[in-house]
């Protein structure tokens, strides 16, 4: 394994550096991660003669404890699976609204959204699915003994791990409102703070895990762990139920499929939002000359803000579960679609958003959330995007059981057309209802070139997810850059409301601000987009892991 990953200063700038930049490089598998003990465990998990889908699982739980903010028991996501012989998977466990949801549940009596009710305490968790989640991708694809890819998380909670200085900040953040939304003591609240090099010792969360370890899916939707559920939320008068624990489970749906040029886009359908803005995004792309536009142009960074406006659009009116929602995907992915919804754009002037509608269909997420990117020695491969939505969900830890609740009820549209905690908007298809899985921006995406495995994507960022994967395989595929290149590089946002394009420091020069200006774009300056883990298929068959260095992130090979 090698690390050719060079000083971060060669690339933060708006041109492409002369020296070229990669990340870690291995034959025989790679892990990246938000976390260098979660890496770590991945790794080892391969090395033992594990499958991606063995790793994934050990990494997933091993977040839940290292990672608190976004890693988790108590939350939900997406996994993308293709093995080695060309055959995908998609599998959802994001979670659903409780039994007892209602569509005007956040409203006051006047009408009015009430501030806080969706995105902290007890009613904004929607009903976990990440541990159903895991056990399924095991029953399905599990290779080594479940308990061995549960033990690291147990160990590494029992015995403590030590916090990094951007954990600690995080976890010193978050203390008063752990204080104010907790009924029982928990061991992420320290009085004096938490201090780069400590020790957190989560002895409840490490008998959570026995119990899912013992006993899979009953250890936590049954039985001990899901009476510190129920009695968590009888004092904090939240409406989980014992028969939303029961009922629910994960759904393994078949996997959005595009064609970019000669690569081919394997992502997750509804309800993720994602893979079908992502299909979107590049279906409206493609027929421009990106490549010899350049990265970071103006004529580039115009065409793709004014898709993504249009795209986010489309988002707004026609995303939602599918179990509930007739989501209209083949239509919105098509390319003669998105060439109608490309059709008034110009060259020459933005489009003003309050300009933009969604597309007439005529067929009938702070930004804390986490993603990984796993490819084995036999190359398989996996990406998955997991998370609580904001960083430490809705701040509620489970009493006896140790772990964090969600605030995924927010990511309905508590009232259509009222933005949520990311500024985006959701009608209809987005509503809340009983037993709904919420829409999201979850975008953990595979790619083929010429039919072989060629990249795993995806990152954390809320709404910037779609546009931060978007943007990172344009830069490995219309820029040439290296996958350590193109997770490093600097990124832009725009989701059609506000009519603001996002961009992160040094992302555009002077000159070109001004250009954006002069066509109509509201530029604005705002803290780092995304941070892509992502892993990258060299043509000799090496394997480059780019971790992202706006966070702890971290790549390691197996030769």
């Amino acid at each position: 394994m090698k690390n050719l990953l060079l000083p971060i200063c060669l690339f933060l700038s708006c041109s492409l550096p002369q020296q070229r930049t990669y990340g870690v490089l291995a034959k025989n598998g790679m892990v990246v991660t938000a976390h260098p003990e979660a890496t770590r465990v991945g790794a080892e998990i391969l090395q033992r003669g594990g499958t991606a889908v063995d790793a994934a699982i050990a990494v997933q739980f091993t977040l839940a404890v290292v990672y608190p903010g976004a890693g988790n028991l108590g939350g939900g996501g997406f996994m993308v699976i293709r093995k080695a012989d060309g055959q995908t998977a998609t599998l959802d466990f994001r979670e659903k609204a409780p039994l007892g949801a209602s569509r005007a549940m956040y409203l006051d009596s006047a009408g009015n959204v009430v501030e806080n009710m969706s995105t902290r305490g007890h009613r904004a968790a929607g009903v976990p699915g990440t541990v159903d989640g895991m056990v399924q991708a095991y029953e399905r694809f599990g290779t080594m003994p479940f308990a061995e890819l549960v033990q690291p998380a147990i160990d590494l909670a029992r015995n403590g791990f030590v916090l990094t200085k951007l954990e600690a900040e995080k976890f010193t953040g978050v203390q008063s409102e752990l204080r104010r939304y907790n009924t029982q003591p928990s061991a992420l609240v320290q009085s004096s703070g938490w201090k780069p090099g400590d020790t957190v010792v989560l002895a409840d969360l490490s008998h959570t895990l026995e119990r899912i370890r013992d006993h899979k899916r009953d250890g936590f939707y049954a039985g001990t762990t899901a009476a510190f559920i129920i009695s968590e939320m009888q004092r904090g008068k939240g409406i989980i139920s014992k028969e939303d624990l029961q009922r629910y489970r994960a759904v393994w749906r078949e996997p959005l499929v595009g064609m970019y040029k000669h690569y081919r886009i394997i992502s997750m359908g509804p309800p993720s939002s994602g893979g079908t803005a992502l299909l979107q995004l590049l279906a409206s792309a493609e027929p421009y000359p990106i490549a010899s536009w350049g990265w970071n142009s103006t004529q580039t960074v115009h065409l793709m803000a004014e898709a993504e406006r249009r795209v986010y659009a489309d988002r707004a009116a026609h995303l939602g579960d599918p179990d509930f929602y007739t989501v209209p995907v083949a239509t919105l992915t098509s390319a003669a679609y998105n060439r109608t919804r490309m059709a008034n754009f110009s060259l020459h002037r933005a489009t003003p958003s309050d300009s933009i509608r969604a597309g007439v269909i005529t067929s009938t997420e702070s930004e804390e959330t986490t993603h990984f990117s796993i490819v084995d020695k036999w190359g398989n491969a996996v990406a998955v995007t997991t998370t609580l939505n904001s960083s430490f969900g809705s701040m509620v830890v489970v009493g006896g059981a140790g772990f964090l609740l969600n605030n995924e009820m927010d990511d309905f549209s508590v009232k259509p057309g009222v933005p949520n905690i990311y500024g985006l908007v959701g009608g209809e298809a987005n509503s809340v209802q009983p037993e709904k899985r919420m829409l999201s921006s979850m975008t953990p995406t595979i790619v083929e070139k010429d039919g072989a495995l060629f990249m795993v994507v995806g990152t954390p960022g809320g709404s910037t997810i779609i546009t931060s994967v978007f943007q990172t395989i344009l830069n490995v595929a219309e820029h040439g850059m290296s996958m350590q290149e193109a997770v490093i590089a600097q990124k832009f946002h725009h989701q059609w409301r506000p009519d603001i394009l996002y961009y992160e420091a040094k992302t555009f020069g002077s000159t070109t601000v001004q250009a954006l200006r002069e066509l109509g774009h509201h530029p604005q300056q705002r803290e780092p987009i995304g941070r892509v883990d992502a892993i990258l298929v060299r043509k000799d068959g090496t394997l480059e892991g780019a971790a992202d260095p706006r966070g702890d992130d971290k790549a390691e090979g197996v030769e």
